[in-house]
């Protein structure tokens, strides 16, 4: 069977729409909104802007121009000619559902459809840092049509609502994540899966977690030297190989536990350990808890 890791990681971060909405811009503007950690996304349908994530160097966007941001930073985003003091403006609801920043009057220079949601999985802080700071992607106008889809299905109330807007969004983050120019991209697992070598190191990983890797058996799978896979995977990806397995094998054990389909023996068979004990210490030392207990706290939080 076929594993695909990044759809793998999407959809174990269960997306949840927040709201999405269409925002006009006229004039010199700018806005300001404050870190909240959850995934960010923005289509520029018209015009052109400046936009700044955190301490980072700002990106100027246009039209066609598409913005993932996994786990949202501080955002600066301005007209281009806005001057360094300019204060930051709210948006101006209006009445048709649309919002206005900087003139209300006259036609808009700026538009753009950008959208919140969050990761329902209680392993978000695991799996988000595995995808990149920021990813840029330019010219795909299927990203606009799927957001467009996410805010016209967030504001319906039409039966199967939820499940239709998990299942666009993890459309539009793999899309995104799949796309992004590499140029903007920073490191991660969609960036290790755009490299022929290493892809083949994590597909093999997420294809076998049981399995007893080493660094010289994930060498191999990249026809690499142990030394060139290990400093390649590291920066390209953002974690050193085997820390990365550890992320992944944490998570399905996570995963596996919830479910309380299996016993312990089981579930520490399927994420590669010898035996529930080993498994135990492993499992306590990474997520601050034994396996046993945090399955019991799942179960008083349904």
């Amino acid at each position: 069977m076929s594993i695909d890791p990044l759809a793998e990681i999407v959809t174990l971060l269960q997306p949840k729409a927040r709201f999405s909405k269409l925002v006009e811009c006229a004039g010199v503007w700018r806005i300001e909104r404050e870190a909240t950690g959850e995934p960010f996304y923005c289509a520029i349908l018209e015009g052109r802007c400046r936009v700044r994530f955190g301490g980072g160097q700002p990106f100027t966007l246009q039209a066609g121009d598409f913005v993932l941001v996994p786990a949202m930073r501080d955002l600066a985003n301005e007209s281009i000619d806005a001057p360094a003091d300019l204060k930051a403006m709210f948006p101006t609801p209006l009445d048709d559902g649309r919002f206005r920043v900087g003139n209300l009057e006259g036609a808009a220079d700026l538009r753009m459809r950008i959208g919140h949601c969050s990761f329902g999985s209680p392993d978000a802080a695991l799996l988000a840092p595995l995808l990149p700071d920021v990813v840029i992607v330019r010219d795909e106008p299927r990203l606009a049509t799927l957001m467009q889809l996410v805010g016209e299905e967030t504001r319906g109330q039409r039966p199967a609502r939820e499940l239709v807007l998990e299942r666009l969004l993890e459309v539009l983050l793999i899309e995104a994540l799949r796309s992004g120019t590499q140029a903007t991209a920073s490191p991660g697992l969609s960036r290790g899966l755009a490299d022929e070598r290493l892809s083949a190191a994590l597909h093999a990983m997420h294809a076998r977690p049981a399995h007893p890797w080493t660094i010289a058996d994930l060498a191999t799978e990249a026809s690499l030297s142990r030394s060139a896979f290990f400093a390649r995977f590291s920066r390209i990806v953002g974690l050193p190989p085997m820390e990365y397995l550890l992320v992944w094998r944490m998570a399905l054990a996570k995963q596996l536990l919830r479910g309380r389909e299996i016993g312990m023996d089981d579930v520490a068979e399927r994420v590669g350990y010898g035996s529930a004990s080993t498994f135990s210490v492993a499992f306590a030392r990474h997520a601050g808890v034994p396996p046993a207990r945090y399955a019991r706290s799942q179960l008083r939080q349904e």
